[in-house]
């Protein structure tokens, strides 16, 4: 993947918010993926990392009792020791934030279909959003739907058009409530991308809104 080849990023909102550590894991998920694969959205990261250490740094600090860390400790109790954790090299399309989440490479996936060709597998990630991987044979459009919160896309291979932007590997679609759209992957390769919600989807087709608690969306 060429880097500079890629037109849609994360906004500062959300870099801001990853920085912080308060976005959803879901959302965290797509945002650690996406920067590992755009030298731009890195940059800019870092940028706002360091200016939550400098806040921090710049803070008035509070007097804790000498009895203070044992307390916490008690709490928590025993703790297990620690385990190192695995980590991943890119494997196929998946960059090392989100080969992690798989297992491994595309073997590792649980896909399952949810109509028209196109497959999903959910990832295990915590409450307040969910992620799941796309597989959308080239050519196939995605139901029409809109939105009831925040949804963002990244595109891991292949692309996709949506009214008149196009999302190449490494873009990333940024979606809300405004938004109403038919997503189309582009003739070649397959596409599969990582999306994450924190609502569900507002399908205007009977079908979709059918089977929509079945597969989660």
């Amino acid at each position: 993947m060429h880097r500079t080849s890629i037109k849609h990023h994360i906004s500062d909102q959300l870099l801001m918010g990853y920085a912080a550590g308060s976005l959803p894991e879901a959302f965290s998920l797509v945002v650690a993926t996406h920067i590992s694969l755009c030298d731009e959205c890195r940059a800019r990261s870092a940028a706002f990392e360091a200016v939550g250490g400098a806040v921090l740094e710049s803070s008035d600090s509070a007097e804790m009792s000498e009895a203070s860390l044992d307390a916490c400790l008690a709490r928590l109790g025993t703790p297990e020791a620690p385990r190192a954790p695995v980590r991943r090299a890119a494997t196929g399309p998946f960059p090392a934030p989100l080969a992690d989440y798989i297992g491994g490479d595309m073997g590792a996936i649980r896909w399952k279909p949810i109509g028209m060709g196109v497959r999903q597998a959910i990832l295990p990630t915590a409450k307040g959003a969910s992620a799941r991987l796309l597989h959308i044979p080239a050519g196939q459009s995605v139901p029409d739907h809109g939105h009831r919160g925040l949804e963002l896309t990244l595109v891991l291979q292949g692309a996709f058009r949506d009214d008149t932007e196009r999302f190449g590997p490494g873009d990333v679609e940024i979606a809300d409530e405004a938004d109403q759209h038919t997503p189309v992957a582009e003739a070649g390769d397959d596409c599969i991308c990582l999306a994450a919600t924190d609502a569900p989807l507002r399908f205007r087709g009977m079908m979709p809104r059918l089977l929509q608690p079945i597969f989660r969306i």
